[in-house]
């Protein structure tokens, strides 16, 4: 098939449409996005209609993806560390369930927060759900583990985890393809009245046969052919590691390991493997990037007393990404400095884009609230967060995916007055809706601004679920139609603008306001496209 340089990201989707995937399901979200752009732009994956629509949020997307395993086809659904916590409902539960066709979710965790909120450790969910994961060290495994996974996945009977990170995502390296599979023929599941709903009386069957396939997990694991163990004489140290940290230890050792190392990318922990190396050796090092989810599992290991270092006892440091060095620091290495970064390339601040109709936004907005004393504005995810920083430094919180809009109805509550919230289109979409029904059912005294550029800007320009319906969506919520406003964010509309935010705080009730100006990229693009 050839050698491909592939992204991280790029390899796990070229080895779906590979191994038979049928449709993948997903919300935009760094650094997973270039799974499904990769999927949506293949021509292979367009002769052979694989879904590549990108879904509302991610909660819908692993909905809809079960939906599509459960008629047993091969599916895949993806999204970013934090996107796990809004489909952590459906992820939890299809542990109990099952699944039919193949399924594997890709978690693309972020650590060092290089566009996220957390440095959430999604190997924690997949082993509180009781899950299989896998956690690929370099391309071609990612490549391989969901080429293999669709299978395993159907094997076991459970959907799997995948789980990557930023470094992984967003690196590239060569990849060998393997041969293209037909998809899956629809067949629904034999048993299916009694593994898909999840009554009481058949969910705790369920759990009890979910609680029987752990041995059966394990015995995968054990006899994966991605964890591996290197042997080597000094047994003074046994060193674990999981996923992309293998590199930087091998960086460290470009002659051979020192010490005897187990490589794990597959979960659960292959507990004969971590045996072997606990008994051999005199003391452990652990690294992992993330969260000390090995480390902490250790800590329980029956056996001797275990000296282990890592994370949890200041030999590695507790956040942000492993590197070289610091894994060179962990050995004992002598270790030189970083070259000094000249100012002219020294990462600066993120700004908004000029020509940005979140700009002018704002600057009507901090006009017209220094007419009130104790006004607050409650921000969400998007480009619009950057208003945060100067020059406008016009927003007062920033939490999850829809939290402006529940945050200022909270506020509003508590008498604060006047209460606003800005939400982005897509934001307003993927969760903030929910939100606005509260506000309206209870006529919360609150102004929200559904700032709106027409696309899903911070990702990249992904298509907006709600283009062109944010009108009927909040009518249909029950916003009066007097109080639903458009606006053109343009700095000769400015005065009529403050003119609208100013009567909109003033009245007593659920106002929505909705600056809308196409995202200044998104228009660019359309115009070099046009000239072509």
């Amino acid at each position: 098939m050839g050698k491909h340089l592939f992204l991280g990201d790029e390899a796990i989707a070229q080895a779906a449409i590979d191994a038979g995937l049928s449709g993948v399901y997903a919300y935009p979200g760094t650094p997973s996005t270039e799974i499904t752009e990769y999927i949506q732009a293949s021509a292979m994956a367009k002769e052979r209609n694989i879904h590549s629509k990108w879904s509302v949020n991610e909660k819908t997307a692993m909905e809809s993806a079960l939906g599509m395993s459960y008629a047993g086809k091969r599916t895949l659904c993806c999204m970013k560390h934090v996107g796990l916590n809004v489909a952590a409902d459906c992820f939890m539960n299809i542990a109990m369930s099952g699944i039919h066709g193949g399924m594997l979710i890709v978690t693309a965790d972020d650590p060092s927060m290089h566009s996220s909120q957390n440095e959430q450790d999604n190997r924690v969910l997949g082993n509180f759900a009781m899950i299989p994961i896998l956690e690929p060290s370099n391309q071609q495994e990612a490549y391989d583990m969901v080429y293999d996974g669709f299978e395993c996945s159907e094997r076991l009977g459970y959907p799997i985890l995948l789980r990557i990170t930023t470094r992984m995502a967003h690196s590239r390296s060569g990849v060998v393809r393997r041969p293209v599979k037909e998809q899956n023929v629809m067949r629904f599941p034999q048993d299916g009245r009694q593994r898909f709903i999840l009554l009481p009386a058949l969910a705790r069957q369920r759990f009890k046969a979910l609680l029987a396939a752990q041995d059966l997990f394990l015995q995968e694991s054990e006899s994966s052919a991605y964890n591996t163990y290197f042997d080597a004489p000094d047994k003074g140290l046994g060193i674990i590691t999981t996923g992309i940290a293998f590199n930087y230890l091998s960086e460290n050792y470009p002659d051979g390991f020192a010490y005897p190392v187990l490589k794990i990318g597959q979960y659960p922990l292959p507990a004969k493997q971590v045996e072997r190396l606990v008994n051999e050796c005199q003391e452990i090092l652990v690294l992992e990037e993330g969260f000390p989810v090995v480390e902490e599992q250790l800590r329980g290991f029956p056996g001797k007393g275990l000296t282990i270092h890592g994370r949890l006892d200041g030999t590695l440091p507790r956040d942000g990404e492993l590197t070289p060095d610091s894994v060179g620091k962990a050995l004992g290495k002598s270790v030189g400095g970083y070259y000094t970064v000249p100012d002219i390339v020294r990462q600066r601040p993120p700004a908004l884009c000029q020509g940005c109709g979140h700009r002018d936004v704002y600057d009507a907005l901090n006009e017209v609230l220094l007419e009130y004393g104790e006004a607050r504005v409650f921000s969400d995810i998007g480009c619009y967060t950057l208003g945060a920083l100067p020059p406008f430094r016009a927003i007062d919180s920033c939490i999850d995916m829809g939290a402006s809009i529940t945050m200022a109805k909270g506020a509003a509550d508590a008498g604060l007055f006047p209460s606003v919230a800005v939400i982005g289109d897509s934001t307003f979409t993927h969760s903030g809706m929910t939100g606005l029904l509260d506000c309206v059912n209870e006529e919360a005294n609150v102004t929200i601004i559904i700032s709106d550029n027409e696309t899903t800007a911070m990702t990249g320009g992904q298509d907006s679920a709600g283009t062109g319906r944010i009108e009927a969506i909040c009518a249909g919520i029950g916003v009066a139609p007097e109080h639903l406003r458009v606006m053109t964010p343009l700095r000769k509309h400015f005065e009529e603008m403050k003119r609208i935010i100013r009567e909109e705080i003033e009245y007593k009730g659920v106002s929505v306001l909705i600056p809308r100006r196409e995202c200044i990229q998104t228009l660019t693009r359309k115009k070099k496209a046009s000239r072509k």
